[in-house]
This record gives structure tokens, sequence and C-alpha cells, in this order.
């Protein structure tokens, strides 16, 4: 079983940036593929990101796309994610998961582990 945390969520003004991190233990991340998912207040989770366990293949949310980015350190067992140009919409609970194998997947049903989550907020 592997235990995820994230961590580098805060309060930042639009058009901003933000580096999260999700550090795992308990199972050498290279076993899994990732992904980033956000809950707003009222709203249901969705995907913005994720990345198989090569690195190679990093689907984005069409939202966040050329704005997020998401990277993996095998080496250190932390997947980061990226944020710049920050808007207000991008306000939510930020959540790291992961799945076994090397593909990622989009949906919330794909993944098994899952981390608490870290609040980023974003002023207009």
């Amino acid at each position: 079983q592997v235990q995820l945390v994230e961590s580098g969520g805060g309060l930042v003004q639009a058009g901003g940036s933000l580096r999260l991190s999700c550090a795992a233990s308990g199972r050498t991340l290279s076993n899994y593929a990732m992904g980033w998912f956000r809950q707003a207040p009222g709203k249901e989770r969705e995907f913005v990101a994720a990345i198989s366990w090569s690195g190679r293949s990093t689907p984005y949310a069409d939202s966040v796309k050329g704005r997020f980015t998401v990277s993996r350190d095998n080496a250190k067992n932390t997947v980061y994610l990226q944020m710049n140009n920050l808007k207000p919409e991008d306000t939510a609970v930020y959540y790291c998961a992961a799945r076994t194998g090397p593909s990622y997947s989009t949906v919330i049903n794909g993944y098994v582990y899952w981390g608490q989550g870290t609040q980023v907020t974003v002023s207009s």
C-alpha cells in the first residue's frame, strides 16, 4: 500500500503560480501511474492531469492545458503539479492519486490510493 501526502497549496493572486508536491511512502512510486484531481466547493471532483510511470504520457484537462505541468521524480518518490497563470476558477482542493501499473487514467475510479488534499485559493 502506498501513502500519499500533498503539499504546496496556498493563497495566490490571479496570474500567480504554485507548485504542488505529492510525496509517496510505503512503496516506490515508480510502480505507479499518478493523477491529479481537484474539487471545488459544491462541485464534483474532476480530473486535472496525469502521468504514466515512465513520465512520457501526460494528459491534461482542457481547462488547464498550457498552464499546468505534471512531472515526477521517481528517485525522490514525488510527483509535482506546476500551476502557472492561475485563475479564480482554479480554486479547489487538489488531490493526488496513484494506480498500480504503467498507464494513467483520467477517471476517479481508475485510482486506488488518494492523498488528503491541499487547498489552492486564487483571488481575483
